[in-house]
């Protein structure tokens, strides 16, 4: 008689090598990857560069478990990590921003009352073109006074008025909002209170020292 092999008996030994294993992965060492990168940064990161970091190998979900875990682990400690417009970063709490701005090279900034009521303007009207700044002040808006905020990396041309003369209009920028700590402008103080809050922000070279340090 002869024998017949039965096709689907395969040794067990076979079958094990069709199984595919997906690495395990290694929250921790996640963790302790963003902790450092987030620390070291002058900016905030966003999820787009954080995922970078692990060559697509970690999820945006994982990514953002850790980033949680992260945000407890420094909530009794003097920096804190938070969540602005461009993503996420370290930043120090505004208890002990006073202690440096004591070695810092420059002082605390001073806005003019010009300054501060054009970027008001702009914040809670944006997008506006200076014509509409001026009408609300009844004043002319000084170009000293928009390059200031320009180049404090606060308001921005976002395009033209399709009127005669296509008038430049200005918004803030993710920066404005990074600065202020605050993920949209939905998170913006009351208008009276904005004055106030600006006088809190750091200036950029006690920002830089604090990551120095």
């Amino acid at each position: 008689m002869t024998e017949q092999t039965n096709p689907e008996q395969l040794p067990d030994e076979t079958a094990e090598e069709t199984v595919s294993e997906t690495p395990a992965i290694d929250l921790g060492q996640v963790k302790r990857v963003l902790e450092v990168a987030l620390l070291s940064a002058t900016e905030p990161l966003s999820l787009h560069q954080l995922k970078r970091l692990f060559a697509g190998e970690v999820d945006a979900d994982n990514i953002r478990k850790v980033l949680d875990e992260l945000k407890t682990d420094w909530a009794d400690r003097p920096i804190e990590l938070t969540t602005v417009a461009s993503g996420w970063r370290f930043r120090v709490k505004p208890g002990y921003q006073e202690f440096l701005d004591r070695i810092s090279s420059e002082k605390p900034p001073r806005y003019s009352r010009a300054v501060l009521e054009t970027l008001a303007i702009i914040v809670y009207r944006q997008p506006v073109t200076r014509g509409d700044i001026e009408e609300v002040r009844g004043v002319a808006v000084s170009p000293a006074t928009l390059n200031a905020l320009t180049e404090r990396g606060w308001i921005e041309e976002v395009g033209h008025r399709e009127t005669p003369g296509r008038p430049a209009l200005f918004a803030t920028t993710k920066k404005f909002l990074d600065d202020l700590n605050l993920r949209s402008l939905d998170e913006l103080p009351p208008l009276q209170e904005l004055g106030s809050t600006l006088e809190a922000v750091p200036s950029p070279d006690s920002m830089e020292q604090a990551h120095a340090g």
